[in-house]
Order: C-alpha cells, then structure tokens, then sequence
C-alpha cells in the first residue's frame, strides 16, 4: 500500500513523488538537462519583447518601433538560455545529492538553499549572455558574433564579465524562485486549498506568479543596477553595479530602482509556470510510459 501523498515533499526534478495514489518517475540528469534546455529556450524566445522593454526602461533606451526591434537580441538571449537553465537544473540536483546523501529528499529550506547556490554557478554562463544583449540592443548589431568582437576588441577579455557579481545574487534569487519556491507554492495550495486540489492548472499559475513574484522584487535593484553598468561597459558613468545601485537611488529614488518591475515581474512569472509545466509534463510522460 503507498503512503500518503502527505508524507512525501513537494515535486523536484530529482526525486520521485506519489501523486494522487501513483508514484511518479523521476527524470534523469539528462532528461532534466534537455527538460531544461528546451524550457529555457522556448520561454525566452516568447517573452523576447518582456525583456527588451525592461532593458529600456531600466537604460533610458527609446522603445523599439517595429516588430523586429522588440525581438532584436533574441538569438543572443534564448539560444545560451537553453544551456544555462539545463546547468541550473543539474547542478541542483548534484549540489541537492551531496546535502542529502543522495537516500532522502530534501527538506523545503534545503531545495531554497540549493537552488540558490545552482543560481550562483551558473552565474559564469549567464552574466556574458546579458551583457551582449543589452550590447546588442545598444549598439544595433545584427548578430552576437559581432557585438563579443566588439566587446573584446574594446574592453579585452575581461569586459565579458562585467557585472558578474550582481548576476550572481540575481541569479540566485531567481533560481531559488523557479527550483524552489514556485513548486513549494503549488503543493501547498494543492494540498491545503480546497479549489486548488482539483485545479492543478490554477495553482501552477498562482505557484509561479508568486514565485515569480517574490524573486522579481527581491532582485530587480540588483537587476537594475546591472543592467545600468553592462549598458555603461566602458564605465563613464556607472564604474560598476553597485555604485550603479546608488547613484540610480540618489537620481530617481526607490521608484528608480524599480523601472521596468513591472516586465520583468511578468517575464519571471511566465518563465517559471513555463519551465515548471514542461518539467511537469515530461515526468507525468515518462510514468505513463512506464506503465503501459
């Protein structure tokens, strides 16, 4: 007889969970890395125009005026997106195999912890990518080729990482949203609220806003203040990110701090209940193949 579905944690892509009576098949480190890839990939390439606009509110940029200038930068942002969330959802799961042994699923403080750290490692993939799309934008280039030529030839090596350490705490606080607090949400709301219980759809959608919600207005000065120096590579305003951070408070205030909140916040919420349904999809896939 199976347990209660109470017993077990909620959903991570590295542990099997029981639900409704079933118990579901975990992926494996590859099919989380492709879940991943393709995840990453499709939500970038839709919400493309979401990041354009916060990246001119955010830089004072004028708004595109055709179709093509919203999209302008999506080769440069979705195509490494793929790569850098498949890094995210592996490395969680090997940082979560080190912290729980690899004979015990992770308690809900352990998944926030360890998502945050996967955030941080693939910090080194993800600060590159931002920058030469906010380069890109800025300098009107047609491919991400020719903006890293232009980035290197410059700024040397060295101004690829620019901004690194603020995408650090973002991407820490954004991973702990999508690997950790987003899918906590639904299972509480799925196994507490009575509505939800038999709306799966509705609590991923209200999982992941709040998730999406919670980690945009944690991160969005950082977010801003890196986008302000990446937009400013040579430094002749913004020396780096967190003295961005203050000169943009002391400029425009609290409200400063926050321009393009309200896209990024709608990006966040659409990346996660995204990236979270194809992770869901493919392990409900994977146990009815198993079973038939």
């Amino acid at each position: 007889m199976l347990p209660n579905t109470r017993d077990f944690p909620p959903l991570t892509p590295f542990a099997a969970s029981v639900v409704e009576g079933k118990r579901r098949l975990p992926l494996s480190d590859t099919e989380n890395l492709m879940v991943g890839a393709f995840g990453g990939t499709l939500e970038c390439a839709v919400q493309m125009p979401l990041i354009t606009l916060k990246i001119c509110q955010q830089s004072k940029k004028p708004f595109p005026t055709t179709i093509g200038g919203w999209f302008r930068g999506v080769t440069a942002a979705a195509a490494p997106l793929g790569p850098i969330t498949a890094v995210q959802v592996a490395v969680n799961g090997a940082i979560e195999r080190v912290v729980t042994g690899g004979d015990r699923d992770p308690t809900d403080p352990e998944r926030v912890g360890v998502a945050m750290a996967a955030g941080a490692v693939s910090s080194v993939l993800y600060s590159p990518v931002d920058l030469v799309v906010i380069q890109q934008q800025k300098l009107g280039l047609d491919s991400p080729g020719a903006t890293i030529s232009a980035i290197v030839k410059e700024h040397g090596a060295s101004g690829m990482m620019r901004g690194f350490w603020s995408c650090v705490v973002r991407e820490a606080i954004y991973t702990a949203g999508y690997l950790g607090l987003a899918p906590i949400a639904k299972d509480y709301l799925t196994g507490n609220v009575e509505y939800f219980k038999s709306n799966d759809l509705a609590a991923s959608i209200v999982g992941s806003s709040i998730g999406g919600t919670v980690a945009a207005v944690l991160t969005h000065p950082v977010d801003t203040s890196k986008t302000c120096a990446q937009s400013d590579i040579a430094g002749v305003k913004y020396p780096n990110a967190r003295t961005a951070l203050g000169m943009v408070y002391k400029d425009g205030g609290i409200g400063a701090l926050y321009g393009g909140g309200l896209a990024r916040t709608a990006r966040l919420c659409g990346a996660f209940f995204i990236i979270n349904n194809i992770r869901e999809a493919a392990i409900d896939w994977k146990t009815a193949r198993a079973e038939a």
